[in-house]
C-alpha cells in the first residue's frame, strides 16, 4: 500500500510558476508520477520517474514542467514554469509497481495505476 499525498496547488497569473509536491508513504513502485484532469478533457498524463528516478515528461509540457524527488522526505515535485490559463485543472500523483514510467503516461494505462493521491487544483488566471 502507497499513501500518496499532493500539495503545493493554488491560484496564479499566467507566465507565473508553482511547484507541487506528492509525498509518498513509501518509496516503492515501478512509476510515480504527475497526472492533470481538465473538466470535459480525457486525464493527461505530465510526467513520471522510474525506480531509478529516470523522469520521463510528456512533450506536451516539456520544457515548461520538470521533476525533482527528495528521496529522504519521499517526495516528488512538479515545478510547472511559464504556466498558462490551460494548465488549470486539478492535479494528482499516481503511483504503480508494474508499469514504467513511459507507460504509466500513456492515457490508455493510466486508469491502471495502483494507487492515486486525493489531487490538488491548479487555477491559473489573470
Amino acid at each position: 500500500q502507497v499513501h500518496l499525498v499532493e500539495s503545493g496547488g493554488g491560484s496564479v497569473q499566467p507566465g507565473g510558476s508553482l511547484r507541487l509536491s506528492c509525498e509518498a508513504s513509501a518509496w516503492t513502485f515501478t512509476a510515480l508520477g504527475w497526472f492533470r484532469q481538465v473538466p470535459g478533457k480525457d486525464r493527461e498524463g505530465l510526467a513520471a520517474i522510474d525506480t531509478d528516478g529516470f523522469p520521463t515528461v510528456a512533450e506536451s509540457v516539456k520544457g515548461r514542467f520538470s521533476l525533482s524527488q527528495d528521496v529522504s522526505k519521499k517526495t516528488l515535485y512538479l515545478q510547472m514554469n511559464d504556466l498558462k490559463p490551460e494548465d488549470t485543472g486539478m492535479y494528482y500523483c499516481a503511483a504503480d509497481l508494474v508499469l514504467s514510467a513511459p507507460q504509466a503516461l500513456d492515457v490508455t494505462r493510466s486508469d491502471l495505476l495502483d494507487y492515486w493521491g486525493q489531487g490538488t487544483q491548479v487555477t491559473v488566471s489573470s
